[in-house]
């Protein structure tokens, strides 16, 4: 936050008690969700200090410190992004990641819902590490091939760049997919049934549909890059639907999820 609002993004990363005071917030928050999520996902840009920079360390160690304090009853499901992996990844980078996070893609199951989470810098710049991002599109088709045989109920996908941020025909730019690729992905994932891909990025909220498949682009705990306030984003799947909702982190603590969404949890 602070880099952004002095418009020095190399060196003014060196102060983050912002984040650490809404992370702490954004933990008492989920904290108190009754009932609990079944897991809370961070969508990438675990922390600000880019691969072998200065900082790195002790952002992810402080972070570490204030996600020890979610209930032990919720798991955490992390997504890699461009300031986890670097815009252009490496061997070394992606290696790195997973050794503090965990895999830089997998899948898992909640409920009957295939839950994907994607390496989206792949997609970005793979140009220094093809040999994973082979890897990585043969486990999609594997993954995709399941959901099309329809062995879930729902299949969700997490990536930290969205396929786009207002519609599918927008142009190419830093915070969105390029055009042919997310034309190309867009297809595959209509014909294996993808209902929701869950982005971040932007920090900003932004999405569209397309073709029944719901683009959700939510913004930050942390730095916000347009109107929005710090928050999270609360998804409710039921058989039929998938519902979501952006509640800033004052209105999600002090007030809770709202009746109408509780509704379709007791429903459940």
């Amino acid at each position: 936050m602070k880099a952004w609002s002095v418009g020095d993004p190399d060196n003014g990363g060196d102060e983050w008690e912002q984040e650490i005071r809404l992370t702490e917030e954004a933990v008492q928050a989920i904290n108190k969700l009754n009932p609990k999520p079944k897991f809370f996902v961070l969508c990438g840009d675990l922390v600000h200090a880019m691969p072998g920079e200065k900082w790195r360390k002790e952002q992810e160690q402080d972070l570490k410190n204030i996600l020890k304090k979610v209930d032990q009853g919720i798991p955490l499901v992390f997504v890699s992004g461009n300031h986890d992996i670097g815009n252009t990844p490496t061997p070394e980078t992606i290696e790195a990641y997973c050794r503090s996070w965990g895999d830089d893609y997998f899948s898992f199951w909640v409920g009957g819902v295939l839950f994907l989470v994607l390496n989206s810098q792949l997609y970005f710049d793979s140009s220094k590490c093809p040999e994973l991002k082979e890897a990585h599109d043969k486990w999609l088709s594997e993954q995709l091939a399941i959901a099309e045989q329809k062995r879930c109920k729902h299949a969700i996908i997490f990536q930290h760049i969205p396929l786009f941020l207002k519609n599918v025909k927008e142009d190419h730019d830093y915070f969105n997919i390029e055009g042919s690729l997310r034309q190309e992905l867009l297809a595959r994932f209509h014909k294996a049934g993808i209902k929701a891909v869950f982005s971040g990025h932007y920090h900003q909220n932004a999405g569209g549909t397309h073709n029944g498949l719901d683009m959700v682009v939510s913004s930050a705990i942390g730095c916000q890059l347009g109107e929005d306030t710090h928050g999270l984003r609360v998804v409710i799947v039921t058989a039929d639907k998938i519902i979501h909702k952006y509640y800033s982190l004052t209105e999600l603590n002090n007030q809770g999820i709202e009746k109408k969404l509780m509704d379709l949890i007791k429903q459940k």
